[in-house]
């Protein structure tokens, strides 16, 4: 499952609940049949986290990292096997502050799987890693997924949700405004034309323009528009000449089911001007 929202948006506040790290704000919070905090003890050797950032001592070498946290549990993963599912075999006795932001990445996404767990949080597992990283990162988790276990990761980036999420969620002022799977919300869009372009444009000449009637034409935010319907190619090509005639330029043209990216900004306002997501998330437990 991967959970996206705007900075703010309550994604981190939500992870370190089901850690364990935070109260709810209200409810109750169930990871594996445990309460994160009452039964703090019996899930941590049942769940993996990778934090998006530090935890690690900084002169020990990748292998030495791998190899103490591998004491913590009763039947880890071999620390050698681990190293190179994650590409830093090469690298394994360098020094965590000398790896590079991806390699440390990889490292703690390998401390994460250690201990086999049976559900994995990761917050930002590809964020500043190289495309050979990335597809290590991305390899390693769907085996894991395939597995059995439980994986919950966090991203700004949409396109790696739709690649390694069987479900998604987005938040927004920490309350859930869509939740399927990628399918299933991009068929939620309905069969109409969605498409890019300046904010503000005549939607009646538009309408006029494609001969449809003006229900059928709205305005989402940051420029994004719909024309609900059939999608045929005359309509996709009416779309196209409105366009050429007021020379803008055809960007993010997709006919039938809107994109994971469509869906993200039309329920949570973002976009240019609106707080587009970017890598960081300092949400607070009271934001929720």
């Amino acid at each position: 499952m991967a959970l996206l929202g705007p900075n703010g948006a309550g994604k981190t506040s939500t992870v370190e609940t089901l850690e364990g790290y935070r109260r709810p704000s209200s409810g109750s919070v169930r990871v594996l049949g445990l309460d994160p905090r009452a039964d703090k003890v019996a899930l941590v050797a049942r769940i993996g986290v990778m934090l998006q950032r530090g935890g690690v001592y900084p002169t020990m070498g990748a292998r030495r990292v791998v190899e103490l946290f591998s004491h913590y549990y009763d039947d880890p993963e071999s620390p050698t096997d681990l190293l190179d599912q994650v590409g830093l075999t090469a690298v394994a006795s360098t020094p965590w502050r000398q790896l590079s932001g991806g390699e440390q990445q990889r490292l703690s996404l390998a401390l994460a799987l250690v201990g086999r767990p049976e559900v994995l949080f990761l917050d930002e597992p590809t964020a500043g890693v190289d495309p050979e990283g990335r597809l290590a990162v991305r390899q390693v988790i769907d085996e894991r997924r395939r597995a059995g276990a439980g994986v919950l990761l966090t991203t700004h980036e949409l396109p790696e949700a739709e690649r390694l999420a069987d479900e998604v969620v987005i938040v927004k002022a920490g309350r859930s405004v869509a939740r399927g799977s990628v399918a299933e919300l991009a068929a939620a869009g309905g069969d109409g034309i969605h498409f890019d372009a300046p904010v503000g444009l005549d939607l009646d000449d538009l309408s006029r323009a494609l001969q449809v009637q003006r229900a059928d034409v709205r305005a989402g935010p940051s420029g994004r528009y719909v024309v609900t319907g059939t999608p045929t190619a005359a309509l996709v090509a009416a779309v196209a000449r409105f366009l050429e005639a007021r020379q803008l330029p055809v960007t993010g043209l997709r006919a039938g089911g809107r994109s994971l990216e469509s869906l993200y900004l039309e329920v949570t306002g973002s976009g240019p001007g609106h707080g587009a997501p970017s890598g960081d998330d300092t949400d607070s437990a009271e934001q929720r």
